[in-house]
């Protein structure tokens, strides 16, 4: 059964979803399927015994998919209940899977540095279109970053250009940023002929505008940004400035704040 075609900024709200999943129970992948992405996922996350979190995960079978290919513990959030409850059911016997409602604006179930990685395939969009979207996006990309563990990966893919996400992500966090770019599905469910390899990184100027001389304007692409987290404190550096020699007292120069990977 079709819903119709909501207002874009349905999609931010919770009751959008319940309603969807409520009246659509088969399987649905946002943006990309697993088997099109498993190379830059291999590429970021190697070790596939290290806990990963899929975020928005919905009724999709990425996760799945990722446990067939050896993965051994992902676990699943999305706000929505009634999801949430039928993909426990569906996946009761699979320990590799576990299933749990919550928003990412706040996964204080989750410690600090609980995940090697986060996925994110629409949910961050999803904030984008609803009300108070950058407040919310920002709450959620705190909390992304803070169940990361230090240089663990938040991959995100999402129909936003480096224009439109690039100053979001930089402003929210400590990242150190990669941008690949993935054809979007084709007619027959299946990405179309990549232009250059998805493994393959996209320099980056500091404010996305460099991807247009690569991509040409408006490409047919989903962005996929993959953001390590990186860990900042402040340490204090002390200069000593000697008027008359090594017997001299010093004096303070300078005090400088560093943020350190």
């Amino acid at each position: 059964m079709t819903l119709g075609t909501p207002s874009s900024q349905a999609y931010g709200e919770p009751w959008y979803w319940d309603n969807r999943y409520a009246h659509e129970s088969a399987p649905f992948d946002w943006y990309q399927k697993y088997p099109a992405l498993a190379s830059l996922i291999h590429l970021y996350v190697p070790h596939r015994d290290e806990r990963i979190l899929v975020v928005g995960c919905g009724n999709s079978v990425f996760s799945e998919d990722m446990v067939n290919d050896g993965y051994e513990d992902v676990v699943n959030v999305d706000i929505s209940p009634v999801v949430i409850e039928a993909m426990q059911t569906k996946y009761s016997n699979c320990q590799q899977l576990k299933y749990i409602k919550l928003d990412v604006r706040d996964m204080s179930p989750f410690q600090a540095g609980s995940f090697a990685a986060v996925i994110d395939k629409g949910t961050l969009d999803s904030i984008l279109c609803g009300n108070n979207s950058r407040q919310n996006a920002t709450q959620m990309l705190g909390e992304v970053w803070r169940v990361l563990k230090d240089k663990g990966v938040y991959i995100l893919i999402t129909y936003g250009a480096p224009v439109y996400r690039l100053g979001l992500l930089k402003e929210s966090c400590m990242w150190s940023i990669k941008l690949h770019v993935i054809a979007k599905f084709g007619a027959e469910g299946s990405s179309e002929q990549p232009t250059r390899a998805l493994t393959d990184p996209i320099l980056l100027d500091e404010s996305g505008s460099s991807v247009e001389d690569v991509l040409g304007k408006n490409p047919d692409v989903h962005y996929i940004y993959v953001c390590t987290k990186v860990r900042k404190f402040s340490t204090q550096l002390f200069f000593w400035v000697y008027s008359n020699g090594y017997n001299s007292e010093p004096v303070w120069l300078k005090s400088l704040a560093f943020k350190c990977i």
